[in-house]
C-alpha cells in the first residue's frame, strides 16, 4: 500500500449541510458559473486600499530548497536595503475581507512522484499557481489563507520536514495556519479570519479528505463556498471493502464534486477564473 499522509477524520453531523430546501444550484457551465458572479454582483465589500503593486508569480519547484523561513528573511533584507518613496515601494493592495481564497493542504509531498504524490500532481500544480496568480494581481486581491496539515513523526508531512512545507511562499500580508483534522476550521483560528458571510475559494488537497469536511463546515456557517474544479485533487482509493479493486483519482474527484454541490457548493472550471476575482 502506497505511502500517505495519516488522516485524521472528523464527523461531520448532517446539521452542518443546507437541507434540501435550499435554493437551486449553480450550474457546472461556465454560464451557470456567470450567472452566480452576476448574481451576487451587488453586494457590499469593503473598500480595499486604492494602492496597488505589480503582482508576485508564485514560487516553483525548483526553489523548493528554500525554507519559507529563509524566504522571507531574505524579502525583509531586500526591503531594508531598497530605501524609496510610496511611488516607488507601493504597498500591496489590502485584502478584501469579504472574499477568501483558501489553500488547503498544499503541500510539497503532495507534489512528488506516486506513490508519494497524487496522480495528477503537474497539471493541478499549474492551475493552482495560476489561481494564486490571479488572487494576488487583482486590483482588490481576496484574503488569502495558507493551511498547512501536520502529519505525526515519520508521515511525509511531518512537522518541519521537506514534504510539509508549503508549495507557494506566502507573502507577508497572507495567514499561514496549521490544523490536525480534516476539517480546517476544527481546533485552528481560521474561523477568526473567514467572516460567515464571506465567499470562499477552495482550492487544494485531498479532495475526499480536506477538501471535502472544510467546503462542508464553510456551508455550515452560511459561506458561500466555490470550488475549482482541476484545482483540487487526492490519491487512487484501494478499495478493502470491495474485492481489493482500486477507484482511480479523477473518478474520485468528480464524485466528491457532484456531493459538495448537491450540498449547495458552486463548482466552477478553470476558464471561470477571472471572474472570481474581480469586483462585482
Amino acid at each position: 500500500m502506497k505511502p500517505c499522509p495519516k488522516l485524521h477524520p472528523e464527523t461531520t453531523s448532517s446539521s452542518s449541510s443546507p437541507e434540501s430546501g435550499s435554493p437551486p444550484l449553480v450550474s457546472l457551465s461556465s454560464a451557470g458559473a456567470q450567472a452566480y458572479l452576476d448574481a451576487v454582483s451587488n453586494r457590499k465589500l469593503a473598500s480595499p486600499s486604492t494602492l496597488s503593486s505589480s503582482s508576485s508569480l508564485p514560487a516553483s519547484p525548483n526553489s523548493w530548497g528554500f525554507s519559507t523561513s529563509a524566504m522571507a528573511s531574505a524579502t525583509s533584507l531586500a526591503s531594508s536595503e531598497s530605501p524609496g518613496t510610496l511611488e516607488d515601494v507601493a504597498a500591496p493592495p489590502k485584502p478584501n475581507p469579504k472574499r477568501v481564497l483558501l489553500m488547503l493542504d498544499m503541500q510539497r509531498f503532495m507534489l512528488e512522484e506516486e506513490p508519494v504524490g497524487v496522480p495528477a500532481a503537474k497539471a493541478v500544480y499549474r492551475n493552482m499557481e495560476q489561481v494564486l496568480q490571479h488572487a494576488r494581481a487583482s486590483p482588490h486581491p481576496p484574503l488569502i489563507i495558507h493551511v498547512r496539515n501536520t502529519g505525526d513523526p515519520g508521515e511525509p508531512d511531518e512537522p518541519d520536514s521537506e514534504g510539509w512545507q508549503l508549495i507557494f511562499d506566502p507573502l507577508p500580508n497572507e495567514v499561514v495556519i496549521d490544523k490536525r483534522k480534516n476539517n480546517a476550521f476544527a481546533g485552528t483560528t481560521l474561523g477568526t479570519y473567514v467572516a460567515p458571510d464571506a465567499e470562499v475559494v477552495v482550492i487544494g488537497f485531498q479532495t475526499d479528505f480536506s477538501v471535502r469536511a472544510t467546503c462542508s463546515a464553510a456551508l455550515g456557517r452560511g459561506n458561500e463556498v466555490i470550488l475549482l474544479r482541476e484545482a483540487h485533487a487526492t490519491f487512487d482509493r484501494i478499495e478493502v471493502l470491495h474485492g481489493g479493486g482500486i477507484t482511480p483519482a479523477a473518478a474520485i474527484e468528480a464524485e466528491i464534486e457532484a456531493e459538495l454541490e448537491e450540498a449547495g457548493v458552486h463548482i466552477f472550471e478553470m476558464k471561470d477564473l477571472r471572474g472570481i476575482f474581480e469586483d462585482r
